[in-house]
């Protein structure tokens, strides 16, 4: 993968508190990170349900917040609990990266279930696929995981508080407030920025990849069936 490089506002004062919790919880050193990843993802589906019930039910939006705020300490911790014991491996961190947009294809169906906007939900799941495609790729052809000023833990961080608003809202006002049309501006607004945003990282990305990338990859693809076709020609001749 190659270093791996944040431009997070969040991260240089979220991250380094949450990794000292990492001592407190006491986690085993035989229980394998991969476990927390997992975890991890558990919590996830928790927001999701969340999100689902967050427009009838003042607990919805309480369960995003523990949820999302749970998945994100798994992700920060799995990392050093590796480190700390001697288990990192590749096969871990490839399970990281694949469960991580999962999680947030997860809360996205979960918004778009309790607004009932199923063409919101697909955009944003659309959306949401296309740049984890484009920094995958991206990190392959320069060799550095970059992460954009606003990433995966910004994001986080306004899906959980929107839920923790979801909830007061609930509590608050009841039946008064119909909380439905709150949650489908909010997607509206959500699908914009990361539509946008989007767009902009696939520009520059373009521009880096042919800037400080590797050198273009000219080889013809190797396909097994041609060489085991090549192989028995040869034998036939003999």
């Amino acid at each position: 993968m190659g270093k791996r490089v944040s431009h997070s506002v969040l991260d240089p004062y979220v991250g380094p508190r949450l990794k000292k919790l990492y001592p407190v919880l006491n986690i085993p050193a035989w229980f394998p990170p991969e476990g927390i990843v997992l975890t991890g993802h558990l919590l996830a589906i928790v927001g999701a349900v969340g999100f689902a019930f967050s427009v009838d039910y003042w607990w919805g939006g309480l369960l995003v917040a523990i949820g999302i705020v749970g998945n994100h300490v798994a992700d920060c911790i799995d990392g050093t609990h590796a480190r700390s014991t001697g288990q990192c491996r590749n096969g871990g961190e490839l399970l990281d990266h694949f469960t991580d947009p999962l999680s947030f294809a997860y809360w996205l169906v979960g918004i778009a279930v309790a607004c009932g906007r199923l063409d919101l939900g697909l955009a944003a799941v659309i959306c949401l696929y296309a740049t984890a495609v484009l920094t995958n790729i991206k990190a392959k052809l320069l060799g550095e995981f970059t992460l954009a000023s606003f990433g995966p833990t910004e994001f986080k961080a306004i899906l959980a508080s929107f839920g923790m608003t979801l909830c007061i809202l609930a509590l608050g006002w009841g039946e008064t407030i119909n909380r439905g049309p709150v949650v489908s501006w909010f997607f509206v607004v959500l699908l914009g920025i990361g539509g946008l945003q989007l767009i902009v990282n696939l520009v520059r990305a373009i521009h880096d990849v042919n800037t400080h990338g590797q050198q273009p990859d000219t080889t013809e693809w190797e396909t097994t069936r041609s060489e085991t076709v090549a192989e028995g020609q040869n034998h036939g001749r003999h």
